[in-house]
């Protein structure tokens, strides 16, 4: 289902004044990963493109910087991903809400959905966080289901994974960022969370805790902005790799195209490896997304309880 998505960008493209041709690779990988101002839907000639330049907002200017808020591909689909999670999680519930009041448990989905919530908050959320975790499963629970809502969507025809993009999963870990030092504070108060970053071992003389302190204060400060930083380019690089993977895959059936016999072969071996690579990519979206919701709670509770 995939290559439907990609037929459009895999067209022939003149190398040597028109005599030979290629498929347009470079323009097929770049059409799926990057963002841009169009969505095409077309299929051998029929469709249609969602032209976003057609809705551009005009650039706010705050000071030296220039925030533009136009709708792109990458855009859309994080905004369907909100949407599909909105119309699911309302459902779902009131599914809940109308077996608790006839006191039946919830049935199929909803009794899956209902599984893998408890599980979070059981094993990832206390386990992890420890005292008064509970409030922060909202959080965990939303990132882990909107990470992994956009990862599938980029699993789909004519879709895109939106947290392949930079831009996305930065926003993603400044959020978790923010969460986790607000956290911090209000648990350890304004000296105590500060401790956090100018640290000096105790029972030193003063001369070495100053020592220590010079050394210690810089590491504490990138140790904070790492964490983040690593959240954002685990789920990028994850992404990205994985997406580049199966296309570069699907393209050698066009590569070798002009071979007489071999060229099936390799369309078949092609094929196998790919709906391979799109079922490890499936367990990838999960994996991905709960590492992203671990982590946030492990760091949520590394900060409640430093010392």
């Amino acid at each position: 289902m995939k290559l439907l998505g990609l037929l459009p960008v895999l067209q022939s493209v003149p190398q040597g004044g028109g005599a030979k041709s290629s498929p347009n690779l470079q323009g097929m990988l770049m059409h799926h990963l990057a963002d841009g101002t169009e969505l095409d839907l077309k299929v051998l000639g029929h469709g249609f493109v969602i032209d976003f330049d057609r809705y551009r907002l005009p650039p706010i200017h705050l000071g030296g910087f220039t925030l533009d808020l136009s709708p792109t591909k990458h855009v859309f689909f994080v905004v369907l991903a909100a949407l599909l999670l909105l119309v699911v999680m309302i459902s779902l519930a009131r599914v809940f809400r109308a077996r608790a009041a006839a006191r039946e448990a919830p049935r199929g989905f909803a009794n899956a959905m209902e599984a893998l919530i408890l599980f979070f908050r059981d094993e990832v959320v206390r386990r992890n966080i420890g005292q008064g975790a509970d409030k922060y499963t909202p959080y965990i629970l939303s990132l882990f289901f909107f990470v992994l809502t956009m990862d599938l969507l980029g699993l789909v025809p004519f879709g895109a994974a939106a947290t392949g993009n930079l831009s996305v999963t930065g926003a993603l870990a400044l959020v978790s960022f923010v969460v986790v030092e607000i956290s911090g504070m209000l648990v350890l108060g304004f000296s105590g969370y500060m401790k956090t970053i100018f640290y000096a071992p105790p029972g030193m003389p003063k001369w070495g805790q100053a020592i220590m302190l010079v050394i210690l204060t810089p590491v504490e400060l990138l140790g904070k902005l790492t964490k983040p930083f690593a959240l954002m380019i685990r789920l990028f690089a994850n992404m990205t790799a994985g997406h580049t993977l199966v296309l570069s895959l699907l393209g050698m059936i066009f590569v070798f195209s002009h071979l007489a016999l071999g060229k099936w072969a390799i369309a078949g071996a092609s094929l196998g490896m790919v709906w391979g690579f799109m079922i490890l990519e499936v367990f990838v979206a999960f994996l991905q997304a709960y590492i992203f919701a671990m982590l946030t709670a492990v760091f949520i509770g590394l900060i409640r309880h430093a010392h």
